[in-house]
C-alpha cells in the first residue's frame, strides 16, 4: 500500500529524453474547462480506483484469522485501509511526475488534468482520515495502522526504487491484515501466519511490476508463477485434523462413497477453501506463464494486473481456510464488480 502491491502507470514506455525535454515535460499541461465528469474520471486514474475492491479482504482475513466474526470495529479497520491505501495512490503519483511526465504523459498529473499539490494534499488528509479510523478502532488497530502509514510514505517517497521496495510494499499488505485482527480482538499475533502469506504474494507481483514499463527478464515472472504455486499449496492445506485424527472423509474411505452435504464427513470450509485457491492460481497461471515466454512491456503489464486481482481469491481463501465461509464468499464476490470497474479504469 501504497497498499499497492501496485505497479504505478501502464502503457509502453516512452524513448528517452533530454534533461531539457524532460524539465519541460513535467510541468502540467493546463487544460481550462474541464467538465466536471473529467475531473471524476481523471481522480479516479490517480486513486486507481477499481483496485479498492483488493482493500476490504485485507481487514475481514484479519479477523478471521483470530478466529472472530467481523464486527464494527473491523469495518472501522477497513475504512482505515481504504484511506491509507488510496493515501498512497495518491502520493505514488506525486513522487512519480518527473518519471511519469516522460514514461506516461498521459497520467492525471503530467497531463495536466490534477495539480501536483491537488494530490500530494488529497495524500496527507486521506493519511490523516485513516489514521483517525484507526484511533477510532482502538488502541491496538492504531498501533498497527501507524507503521502501516509510515511504510507507505517510506516507500512512495523513497524505497520504491530501491532493492527494499518489493519488501516494504509486502510489509504494508501484511501490516494492513494484521490491522483486521487487531481491530477484531485486539491481537494480531494470531494473524501472523495469514499476514506473511498475503505479504509474499504482494512481494512476488511487485518484484515483477518493477519491469512493466519497459519489459525485461523474465526471471521475477517465473519468480511470481512458483511462488504463486507454493503459496496455493500453503492455504489450501488443512491447519488441522479432528480430534480422533482422521481427516473429514476418512470414514467414507473404506466404502469408496464421498461425503455428501449434510454428512458428519462433508466440510465445506475445506471444500471451499480449495475451490478459492484454485481460483487464484488460476487467475495469475496464464498471464504469468504468458509474459515469462514473452516478458514485453504489455504482457508485463498483464501479469501485474492479475496479480493485483488474484490478491481477492487469496484473501478469500485465507478466510474460508479459517472456516468463516460467509465472509470469505463475501470477499469472492468484490472480484467481479472489480473486474468490472477495471474495464473503465486501470488498476495499474
Amino acid at each position: 500500500m501504497t497498499l499497492r502491491e501496485h505497479p504505478d502507470g501502464h502503457p509502453d514506455g516512452a524513448p528517452a529524453a533530454s534533461p531539457g525535454d524532460t524539465a519541460a515535460a513535467t510541468a502540467p499541461r493546463p487544460r481550462p474547462g474541464v467538465s466536471a465528469r473529467h475531473r471524476v474520471r481523471a481522480w479516479a486514474e490517480l486513486l486507481r480506483l477499481p483496485a479498492l475492491f483488493t482493500v476490504p479482504g485485507d481487514a475481514l482475513a484479519g479477523a478471521a484469522a483470530t478466529g472472530a466474526r467481523p464486527t464494527s470495529r473491523t469495518l472501522l479497520a477497513t475504512a482505515s485501509s481504504l484511506c491509507l491505501y488510496e493515501a498512497g495512490m495518491a502520493l505514488n503519483d506525486w513522487a512519480d511526475r518527473a518519471v511519469d511526465a516522460v514514461e506516461r504523459p498521459h497520467r492525471p498529473l503530467p497531463s495536466g488534468r490534477i495539480r501536483p499539490a491537488a494530490a500530494l494534499t488529497a495524500a496527507g488528509a486521506l493519511t490523516g482520515a485513516g489514521l483517525a479510523l484507526a484511533a477510532r478502532a482502538g488502541r491496538p488497530a492504531l498501533a498497527v495502522a501507524a507503521p502501516l502509514a509510515a511504510t507507505v510514505w517510506a516507500y512512495d517517497l523513497g524505497l520504491k526504487r530501491t532493492p527494499a521496495g518489493p519488501l516494504a510494499m509486502g510489509t504494508a499488505r501484511s501490516l494492513d491484515l494484521l490491522l483486521g485482527a487487531a481491530a477484531t480482538t485486539g491481537r494480531a499475533r494470531d494473524a501472523l501466519p495469514s499476514a506473511a502469506l498475503l505479504g509474499t504474494h504482494t512481494l512476488a507481483v511487485t518484484t515483477v511490476s518493477r519491469q512493466e514499463a519497459q519489459g525485461g527478464s523474465p526471471l521475477p515472472l517465473l519468480a511470481a508463477l512458483a511462488t504463486t504455486a507454493l503459496l496455493t499449496r500453503l492455504v489450501t492445506r488443512r491447519p488441522g485434523t479432528p480430534a480422533d485424527g482422521r481427516r473429514p472423509a476418512a470414514a467414507h474411505a473404506r466404502t469408496g462413497l464421498l461425503p455428501v452435504a449434510g454428512s458428519p464427513g462433508f466440510d465445506t470450509a475445506a471444500l471451499l477453501t480449495t475451490a478459492l485457491g484454485a481460483a487464484y492460481a488460476t487467475t495469475t497461471a496464464g498471464p504469468y506463464v504468458h509474459a515469462t515466454l514473452n516478458p514485453s512491456s504489455p504482457l508485463t503489464q498483464r501479469a501485474v494486473g492479475a496479480g493485483i486481482r488474484a490478491t481477492i481469491p487469496l484473501q478469500a481463501t485465507l478466510t474460508a481456510r479459517s472456516r468463516d465461509t460467509a465472509t470469505a464468499l463475501l470477499i469472492t464476490a468484490l472480484a467481479p464488480l472489480g473486474a468490472r470497474f477495471a474495464k473503465k479504469v486501470s488498476v495499474t
